[in-house]
């Protein structure tokens, strides 16, 4: 056994027991039965699976990818199969390989929300539902639902009492304050929050004198947003109660670490599986590694050690 391996990875977030903090993002790891053949999903912390609606939805047209300076931008749309088609095909073959799933979920109502959680609510091999009221690709919703702290809360009231499972809700940084909008969801019984999803952005075709997104413009991910999601993960965990999940620009097990220190109980790692497919358990084992190299027995002894500002 290497000194790694001795570490204790095992985090809890609420009432969710997972082996490791590392979660793959719900929009970049499609529905995780697309890496077979490429990882053995049951090494994820769990498995976040592509946004799901009551009906499939088709999403927007393309170009809807575009590479930027660190990072990219995406106007996907939400795509997805549909509650149904993923309970039915996708989410027995998950279970099978003992994958814990966090089920991403929305509406273009809070009775669709509602309706949707539902459904999902108590299927085998869902730890956790994870309410997206917080892309920026949804003009349907008329803006971006989870900037308003009174949307946000009316959402959550209406799936809170149809859900059992521990409900997460996604905020978005496309806010003044986003503590607000944390403790407006935590008001209404969220179990936890994460945080953060994409900034809105923009990309040029200079030629074309066009967006280079077939839609105009599109959320921004990747390690250019890494400050940011450390400084509303930090600003949450102070605020709220409840744990806090961090996401935003993680390619390394330092990354999630630094996410771990913020107060993050766990981390959703996304783009970086563009281009590594792995990253998921990549990451946990760099976290294992450097807990190790710094004599850190488990790793729940980084999770808000950050030290205060101002320390002598």
């Amino acid at each position: 056994m290497t000194a790694a391996s001795a570490v204790d990875l095992e985090v809890t977030i609420g009432a969710v027991r997972l082996p490791n903090p590392v979660i793959a993002a719900a929009g970049t790891f499609g529905y995780g039965t697309e890496f077979a053949g490429l990882l053995d999903v049951s090494m994820i912390g769990a498995v976040g699976v592509k946004g799901l609606s009551l009906a499939p939805a088709r999403g927007k047209p393309p170009p809807r990818l575009v590479e930027s300076p660190a990072g990219m931008l995406n106007a996907i749309g939400l795509q997805n199969i549909g509650v149904e088609a993923f309970l039915r095909d996708r989410l027995p073959v998950l279970h099978a390989a003992g994958a814990r799933v966090v089920a991403n979920f929305w509406g273009d109502s809070a009775e669709e929300f509602a309706a949707c959680a539902a459904r999902l609510d108590g299927a085998p091999g869902i730890v956790a539902l994870e309410l997206n009221a917080s892309s920026p690709n949804r003009p349907e919703w008329g803006g971006i639902l989870a900037t308003d702290p009174a949307a946000l809360a009316a959402i959550v009231r209406a799936v809170r009492p149809r859900v059992r499972l521990p409900l997460w809700v996604k905020l978005s940084p496309n806010v003044g304050d986003v503590t607000v909008v944390g403790r407006a969801a935590e008001a209404e019984g969220a179990d936890a929050l994460s945080a953060i999803n994409t900034l809105r952005g923009l990309a040029i075709d200079l030629d074309g004198r066009r967006p280079r997104l077939a839609s105009g413009s599109g959320g921004l991910s990747g390690p250019a947003i890494k400050p940011v999601a450390l400084y509303m993960v930090r600003a949450l965990a102070q605020a709220v109660r409840i744990p806090v999940v961090g996401i935003g620009g993680i390619r390394s097990g330092e990354d999630a670490l630094e996410f771990l220190c913020a107060g993050a109980r766990a981390v959703q790692v996304g783009t970086a599986t563009f281009y590594d497919p792995r990253a998921p358990v990549r990451i946990a084992g760099e976290v294992a590694a450097w807990c190790s190299n710094h004599g850190v027995r488990a790793v729940t002894e980084v999770i808000g050690s950050l030290q205060t500002e101002g320390r002598a």
